[in-house]
């Protein structure tokens, strides 16, 4: 049986490349975005996480805040958590249990994309969402970036 060096090469060129890719997601800056018709002007991880936490349901203009989430298998949603939060996505699972089980609240709605949020909440002046900084155009206001 003779090997050849084809295979190992392209082998790892593949692998580089997919390391490549999964660490530019990871390194892509996330921003924390409002209607623009929405009178907050900026805000600080501790209240974005206050409201994606179910600790609170208003934003500091005193409206009530509809928060939209990632879908919790991606990478941006272990990203928001971990940054904003300080939580894994098993400990905010646990907490939205807690707080479904108990009747106090129930966790924000998950949509499938940075863009489908973007529209959500570009249509919407309660909601607040998370997606990429490449995403955002002039349909909505960055209130807080994260790195």
């Amino acid at each position: 049986m003779t090997s050849t060096a084809f295979p190992r090469t392209a082998t790892r060129t593949i692998a580089g490349l997919l390391l490549s890719f999964s660490l530019a997601s990871a390194w892509a800056e996330m921003v924390i975005i409002v209607n623009p018709k929405n009178p907050v002007a900026n805000m600080s991880a501790d209240q974005v996480s206050a409201l994606f936490l179910g600790k609170s349901s208003v934003m500091p203009s005193g409206a009530t805040a509809a928060p939209v989430d990632q879908q919790e298998a991606g990478p941006l949603y272990e990203e928001f958590y971990a940054k904003v939060a300080g939580k894994s996505s098993s400990q905010v699972k646990a907490a939205w249990s807690r707080l479904t089980f108990s009747g106090k609240g129930t966790p924000p709605r998950a949509m499938t994309s940075s863009v489908e949020i973007r529209k959500f909440v570009a249509s919407n002046v309660d909601a607040i969402g998370y997606i990429e900084k490449s995403a955002v155009d002039a349909s909505v206001k960055v209130v807080l970036s994260v790195n």
